[in-house]
């Protein structure tokens, strides 16, 4: 689709609402006068949403309230009318059962506060991994002109000297206590060192990850994912993309138009490029069938397997946040994509230019954060695509984050029926299990756990850590934090709630994996595997009500994004009838 930008002056959508002098407009403008905004305001200027995902029980969001003024100054500055718009926020570090449960409640919320409220364009202030999808699978939904400000990560940590990555170090000393190589007292005292200012996890994690998946996108403006939280750069993104909304709804600039196949192409490859989340597959799956793309687990292992992964941070590498901002940040990624002839250059961004206009001039300033081709962590990075008789649908894994010598590996089934079952048995010294085997997770899919849970990365058995094996296969139908590390696949599809293959291994069957070849085999007779799926009965009830019944009755597998069945596509954002 070639953007054209609309005439200007014309009526906006607010219009609808403020305009005239009839006693419906008087209405809504009167009320809103009580907060003291005088009569020009609504005089046909753009009103801006900030879609505000602030909330103290989001802690990676907690600093966004401050954010919001500068995004309200850029508005007012450029001409806009700007009204701050709480959003559901849910985040990760506190949403039980998990925070994938709630993002696509949050995104219809959003959505309808999009749709059903005088607003021409939207910022969408996002931070902890799970708003920034969202929140954009809300502005598709709408389409109406939307740019992206993330929060930004938080400052690097640091413990005895370690440089300490929030998330990877969680996993690594919580396994370093059980191995008998750190006293509790040490794990205690680390815990400070891992959340030293306000921000999302300074690792590569979802939330990195997903803003550099905005930005790749096009959807936020050019050095928008890496800037620290606490860095005043920061707030200057935030007033930038404030003055941008405005020049964006008055050119009717809409996401349609910007997260085209194209643009879902360049953030499959960076993805790879920066060793992003394996999360990032299932959010990049959801956005674009909210907005129409055609894109499937096919195009994300196509994509990803001639991408280098370069960007040396944790938990795939050394560094953290901090450094990939001081070494450039992904506008440097993006030239280095563009130069090896990995991204379309004429792929259309925010502020209305190509991505190849943003990024062109990038200059590398540490070329061990971010690493020539040379030196690559890892030669094909992105995401791997596994498919055989255990996951028809497809798996996936993250190569740079994962064991070479698992890459191709047979072993013995260890199984653990959900989560509560792992949790019982892990720590047994009684436990048949060694390192040769393979784990296998159930029941932990998008209506499994429910929600499909980041407890794909088991954490080993002791007897095994104290051996001073630190990597185990481990196969699921969960997700894991982009924060973690290992030979984890995960996102097995049809998941075993929903009778796939995987809920009918048993102790002791074979599986083969083969990353290189892309195959997850269970190595059982056709003629078994076919009776025992004939046998199968589910084994958790489906919940009475409320929205997890919503979510379990209609959530689709991960394979398409585990979005709501009746949520796909766009719905666009017109004007209602009058109620009054």
């Amino acid at each position: 689709m070639t953007f054209k930008p609309a005439t200007w002056p014309r009526k906006l959508r607010s219009q609808e609402w403020f305009g005239g002098t009839g006693r419906d407009a008087i209405y809504h403008r009167g009320w809103l006068k009580n907060q003291g905004y005088p009569n020009d305001l609504f005089d046909g200027r753009p009103v801006i949403g900030i879609m505000n995902t602030w909330s103290e029980l989001t802690p990676c969001n907690g600093h966004l309230r401050e954010l919001a003024e500068k995004v309200k100054a850029g508005v007012w500055e450029a001409g806009g009318f700007p009204v701050e718009v709480p959003a559901f926020s849910a985040s990760e570090n506190t949403f039980r059962p998990t925070a994938m449960m709630f993002r696509n409640l949050a995104a219809l919320s959003i959505e309808e506060q999009m749709r059903g409220q005088p607003i021409d364009g939207a910022v969408l202030l996002v931070g902890c991994d799970k708003t920034t999808p969202s929140l954009l699978m809300a502005a598709a939904s709408t389409d109406l002109p939307s740019i992206v400000v993330t929060g930004g990560p938080m400052l690097n940590g640091y413990f005895h000297g370690e440089r300490v990555g929030s998330g990877t170090h969680l996993w690594k000393f919580s396994e370093a206590v059980k191995a008998g190589e750190m006293s509790a007292e040490d794990f205690l005292e680390a815990e400070q060192s891992m959340s030293r200012s306000t921000g999302t996890c300074n690792t590569m994690g979802t939330a990195s990850s997903m803003a550099s998946m905005a930005e790749a996108l096009g959807m936020a403006l050019s050095g928008n994912a890496a800037i620290p939280a606490v860095d005043s750069r920061r707030r200057v993104m935030a007033q930038m993309s404030g003055r941008q909304i405005v020049q964006n709804v008055k050119d009717d600039l809409r996401p349609s138009y910007i997260m085209d196949k194209k643009a879902f192409e360049n953030a499959i490859r960076t993805n790879g490029a920066i060793g992003g989340s394996t999360n990032a597959v299932v959010h990049l799956l959801a956005i674009a069938g909210r907005v129409g793309v055609d894109l499937t687990l096919d195009d994300w292992d196509r994509l990803g397997r001639d991408v280098a992964t370069i960007v040396n941070l944790m938990p795939s590498g050394d560094y953290l946040m901090e450094e990939f901002f001081y070494a450039g940040g992904l506008p440097v990624v993006l030239k280095h994509l563009g130069d090896s002839g990995l991204l379309h250059k004429d792929a259309l961004t925010v502020s209305g230019q190509a991505i190849w206009d943003e990024v062109k001039d990038a200059v590398n300033h540490n070329a061990d954060v971010i690493r020539p081709v040379e030196k690559a962590l890892t030669k094909q990075g992105g995401i791997a695509v596994l498919k055989g008789n255990l996951a028809p649908k497809g798996a996936v894994l993250k190569p740079s984050a994962a064991s070479p010598h698992l890459m191709q590996h047979k072993g013995r089934a260890v199984v653990f029926e959900d989560i509560d079952d792992y949790k019982a048995k892990i720590n047994d010294d009684a436990l048949d299990i060694d390192e040769t085997c393979i784990m296998v997770l159930k029941n932990c899919g998008p209506k499994g756990y429910p929600g499909m849970a980041e407890v794909g990365n088991m954490g080993l058995p002791p007897k095994v850590l104290k051996k001073g094996i630190t990597d185990m296969i481990r196969i699921s139908d969960a997700r894991m934090s982009g924060t973690a590390y290992g030979t984890v696949i995960l996102h097995t599809s049809p998941e075993a709630a929903a009778g796939g293959p995987l809920a009918i291994v048993q102790n002791g069957d074979m599986i083969e994996v083969d990353v290189a070849a892309r195959r997850l085999h269970l190595d059982v007779p056709e003629q078994e595997i076919a009776a025992r799926l004939a046998a199968w009965q589910p084994t958790h009830d489906q919940p009475p009500s409320g929205y997890a019944w919503l979510h379990s009755t209609h959530v689709e597998g991960a394979d398409t994004g585990a979005d709501l069945d009746f949520l796909k596509g766009c719905r666009g954002a017109p004007v209602g009838k009058e109620s009054h």
